[in-house]
């Protein structure tokens, strides 16, 4: 496994090796020793999610504050581009935001530290993405940001008419959200 950094810091792309030959391919999707040797970070993963969706559903940004969950995230199934924002206060890089593709082909993962929200969108049906936290899910903790805020300006790739839960419909922009220090 290999790690790439990203305009955000913190924020670093997984590429695992893979062994593949005619049979098909084998990878270690986690291993804790690797983990902490490529990346520095001994993550302590407490819960593993796992969710579907049809093409062109955005989900996100979501976070969770106080309760902060970071997150290794990986799509088994399909395609989806991903989307992570700097939501810290005081971080210079506040608000920027970086972007993926996280496909089953490409394997690759997303290490999402806390303090930052997370989105994206699925680029074929049925996509399926997978990630691990370090904290329980914590629903009085539970936020969300708008995906579509004109301030952070995410270039998202989009058919003409996403699909969105209430909830994110319905989310504050950045400026309005409740953020880290």
């Amino acid at each position: 496994m290999q790690a790439m950094e990203t305009d955000l810091g913190e924020v670093l792309v997984l590429e695992p090796t893979v062994h593949g030959d005619d049979r098909g391919f084998f990878f270690e999707a986690w291993n804790r020793r690797t983990f902490v040797n490529v990346t520095g970070v001994a993550a302590d993963f407490v819960q593993d999610n796992h969710s579907k969706s049809a093409f062109g559903v955005v989900r996100g940004l979501h976070y969770q504050y106080p309760s902060a969950q970071a997150k290794l995230v990986r799509c088994g199934v399909g395609a989806v581009w991903d989307v992570v924002v700097d939501i810290r206060a005081s971080s210079p890089e506040f608000g920027r935001w970086f972007g993926i593709e996280l496909t089953a082909d490409n394997k690759r993962q997303l290490w999402i530290p806390q303090g930052y929200a997370h989105g994206f969108v699925a680029l074929t049906d049925g996509a399926e993405l997978l990630y691990k936290t370090t904290e329980y899910y914590d629903q009085a903790s539970d936020r969300v940001i708008a995906w579509d805020d004109p301030e952070i300006d995410i270039a998202w790739p989009l058919p003409d008419d996403p699909v969105l839960s209430e909830r994110d419909r319905a989310a504050p922009a950045l400026r309005d959200a409740v953020l880290f220090p």
